[in-house]
Formats: structure tokens, sequence, C-alpha cells
């Protein structure tokens, strides 16, 4: 089921909201579901990027974080760089029974042109085409969504700014008013002591059930995953990692290769990875929002 969302940023301001049936949780629920699901162990890592080597160090980066980057005159928004983010409408004003809630957010940290494809995926896995964002597909769950693009004609890896301190008001909220996050980022093969040219998706975050969730589905497409978490560049491990920050202190980041990413677009440019997608990024799509929903069905609800 797809509802009408509160918020979307197009770069120039908010549009109003509109109206929703969509429920809004009490503190009583969102406390029971954050302490009915157990944290996984802490491990150090770091998130990635295709403009630079690993590990995405902050020192390697214009801009130690998000407002920063905001703050600067030399780069400016609409021309260098665009942010979009749904959030949906939730409300309960039934006495008698219980309505569920958008439990989950989908982020593209580094959209755009700057680790390219995930812009479309962030889109797709939250349940919107592409091309003119028409809901996908008929019956959700429509996901909340946020994410930072990169929109220059070239050089838009040096708009990079590091998972760890991402702190964009709205993603920051958008993690911390939902129970599970699911991040979209860019690596290089090499990163995870592959092969050049191999086609494979990292899994890494603190969150231990989603990740199992999400090698098994995308194995059964026949995509190659695999754990990240023993590997410091991609791991995305950091609890101040934006995918991290949700209720649950846990998220789940996917770390795509080059290769992979490439293969999902029949034409790999801007236009084309909006219009053009093969049957890869298809299947990538429903294996992430299948783990999601394995996910969610399993946190009881109070």
């Amino acid at each position: 089921m797809t509802y009408p969302y509160l918020t979307q940023f197009n770069g120039e301001g908010p549009i109003m909201p509109a109206m929703s049936t969509k429920p809004t949780p009490s503190r009583r629920t969102l406390l029971a579901a954050a302490t009915a699901t157990a944290a996984a162990p802490l491990l150090a890592g770091l998130a990635t990027q295709d403009a630079f080597a690993a590990p995405a160090a902050a020192s390697k980066d214009n801009w130690l974080t998000n407002t920063a980057l905001y703050a600067d005159p030399t780069v400016v928004e609409g021309t260098d760089y665009a942010r979009r983010y749904r959030r949906h409408a939730m409300f309960d004003d039934d006495r008698g029974r219980r309505h569920d809630f958008a439990r989950s957010v989908i982020l593209a940290p580094h959209g755009g042109g700057i680790e390219t494809g995930t812009s479309e995926l962030c889109l797709a896995i939250a349940g919107y085409r592409p091309k003119d964002l028409a809901p996908t597909p008929d019956q959700g769950p429509a996901y909340d969504y946020w994410m930072f693009e990169g929109i220059r004609k070239k050089d838009n890896g040096k708009l990079h700014v590091t998972a760890t301190h991402c702190d964009d008001h709205v993603a920051r909220s958008l993690c911390a008013g939902s129970l599970n996050a699911l991040s979209l980022h860019g690596c290089k093969p090499e990163q995870a002591g592959l092969p050049a040219g191999t086609p494979a998706v990292l899994v890494g975050g603190l969150n231990a059930t989603l990740r199992s969730y999400l090698i098994a589905e995308f194995k059964a497409v026949g995509i190659r995953a695999q754990d990240a978490t023993r590997i410091p560049a991609l791991a995305g491990t950091d609890p101040d990692n934006i995918v991290n920050r949700t209720m649950l202190g846990e998220g789940a980041q996917l770390e795509i290769t080059t290769s992979l990413r490439a293969s999902m677009f029949q034409d790999n440019s801007a236009t084309g990875r909006q219009e053009q997608q093969t049957d890869i990024f298809r299947n990538f799509v429903g294996a992430a929002r299948a783990a999601l929903q394995r996910l969610e069905a399993g946190q009881q609800i109070l």
C-alpha cells in the first residue's frame, strides 16, 4: 500500500503535506519495538566511494560534514548538488485497534554522479519509479527515503561526505524515527579483495539480521553477495554511520561494485539510468525489498 507523503525536498523548498491515513505509533509502541530487537556487536568500519581509495577517511573529503558543504557559497544547490526525500504521513485516531506504521527508510548519501546508480536504486527500493516517481508496485510498502546527489557534469566525486559525518537534518530525523535503515553505496571490488571487474554487493551495517536476509535474497537471484563487516573500508559498522542512527541503533549498508551497478542499466548515463534498467536492477531491487519485508514481519510491535 502506498501513502501520500508529508514533504518532498525539490531543491527549492518543502512541498506542503497531503492528507493521509497512515498511522503514527505511540511512544510506548516504539519503545517496545526497540527493546524487542537485540543490538548486533559493534565493529569498527567506514563507508566508501567511487572517487577515492578506501577507506573513505574524512580527511579525503572536501567538506567534513553535510552542513559544512551546504554553508559553502562556492557550491550551489540545484547546480552542484540536490537533496530529495519523502516522509510518509502517519497518524492513528482509532481507539479500537492498532494501526501499522512505516518502519524503514532507504538512503543514498552519495547519489547522482557521486556513486552512480545509487539514486535510482534508492528510489526503486523505496517503491518509486526513478523516471517519474510513480509508485510501484501498485501495492506497497512505499518506504521513506532520503538522498544527497551530485548533479554536476563532472567532478561529482568531490562532493562526497563520508557517511559517518552525514549530519543532514532530514536524513538524521528520518533515521531517528525509523526502526530500520538501508543505505546504498558504490565501491570498487579491490576494496573487498576481489579481482577487478567483479560484480558483487558487500553487505555491512550493525543489523546482523537484516544483513543475513539481504545476503540470502541476493544469492537467491544470482547476485554475488557477502558479509562486509570484517572489511574495514566497507563495514558500515560505526555507530555514527547515518545508516546506524535508527531507533534501534543499527541498519544495513550495501556497497555495490562498479561493474555490478553498470550492469543494471542499458544506458549508464544520468537519463539512461532513470529510464533503461535491466533485469539485474529489477532483481536487486526485489531482493532488497524482500529482505526488508522479512525483517519487518519479524518485528513485533506491541
